[in-house]
């Protein structure tokens, strides 16, 4: 927990509105207002992997804002919900704010009232629920000026400090990185119709696709699932990146052909599509999940680490979404 953190979850008061004159230096708007960083080593090593993979997918709602804003946030208010303070887990601060993100009963109550959530979190929505309280920030922030470039006035009206906003800058910085070696963003795919899934609550592709993001620079480690185990194989993260969308592959990328659905020769591979590699259909060696048409992400041998390659001549395609659509 930062040296804030405590101070915040006890003493933030969240979402009452305030309309105020800061400035924002254009070095900040360039940095945090693209929506499109990657995240960087720090963020790898201090967010938990299902936070990640949220806030990456949240901040879609909200052209602007990046999800490096809404994770620094996430650290200065419980430290990812792993704080043990009051109002965390259930309760409240003194100040009446609960949950990971610590939001009012109220402003929670009215945010969800304007922007109901995608399926994925608490039913009834609730503010202790994780995947409702990153999705309820990302559209708190954006009504407060992140859709108009103002984080400084948006972090404000999260919490009414200057103290406040220039730590949560502070942490976002640490936490982004700039996206310069590839074509494809992940964080600039949106869940339009190439990504939506007919007849399925929710976007299970994008789902998949931000989890596979959140994990780039993870090192390669064979037999790996995941940071508690070093780091990732291939099919180890492709499994996981479903996983994480609700929707379950086998372990091992030859299982994972099996299981299919595989698509025609030459159709146009779409984010979130497997791409499988080898010497036949019965010697499958090796699986990435797509994020364009011509790159995918990767946990590609070790020595490595999770990142973003070209394609090049794969064997075969499949589209495990098809799967929540049955």
């Amino acid at each position: 927990m930062t040296a804030h953190a405590g101070i915040a979850a006890i003493g933030a008061i969240i979402g009452v509105p305030l309309l105020i004159a800061v400035g924002m230096t254009g070095a900040i708007s360039a940095m945090f207002s693209s929506g499109t960083s990657w995240p960087s080593a720090t963020a790898l090593a201090d967010i938990p992997t299902d936070y990640l993979a949220l806030y990456r997918e949240a901040t879609v709602v909200c052209p602007g804002l990046d999800w490096s804003i809404v994770a620094a946030i996430g650290k200065i208010e419980t430290d990812h919900g792993r704080s043990t303070l009051p109002g965390v887990s259930s309760g409240q601060n003194p100040s009446g704010a609960g949950g990971p993100l610590q939001f009012l009963a109220g402003t929670f109550t009215s945010v969800v009232a304007r922007h109901p959530l995608p399926a994925g979190g608490a039913s009834p929505p609730s503010r202790y629920d994780k995947h409702d309280a990153i999705y309820a920030a990302a559209y708190y922030l954006c009504d407060s000026g992140a859709d108009r470039g103002d984080l400084q006035a948006a972090i404000f009206a999260y919490n009414h400090a200057q103290w406040y906003v220039d730590d949560v800058l502070a942490q976002a910085e640490k936490y982004s990185q700039a996206a310069s070696h590839s074509s494809v963003n992940c964080g600039a795919l949106q869940p339009d119709s190439q990504l939506a899934t007919p007849g399925v609550e929710g976007n299970p592709v994008l789902t998949a696709v931000g989890f596979a993001c959140a994990q780039l620079g993870q090192p390669y480690v064979w037999g790996g699932d995941g940071p508690d185990e070093g780091g990732w194989d291939c099919s180890g993260l492709t499994k996981a990146a479903y996983a994480a969308a609700g929707i379950g592959l086998p372990r091992v990328a030859q299982d994972q052909y099996d299981a299919g659905p595989l698509l025609p020769a030459g159709t146009p591979l779409q984010p979130g599509d497997l791409v499988f590699f080898g010497a036949s259909t019965t010697s499958i060696t090796h699986v990435g999940i797509a994020i364009s048409p011509t790159e995918m992400i990767n946990a590609p041998e070790p020595g490595t680490a999770v990142r973003v390659d070209k394609l090049g001549r794969y064997l075969a395609a499949a589209r495990p979404a098809i799967i929540a659509a049955s």
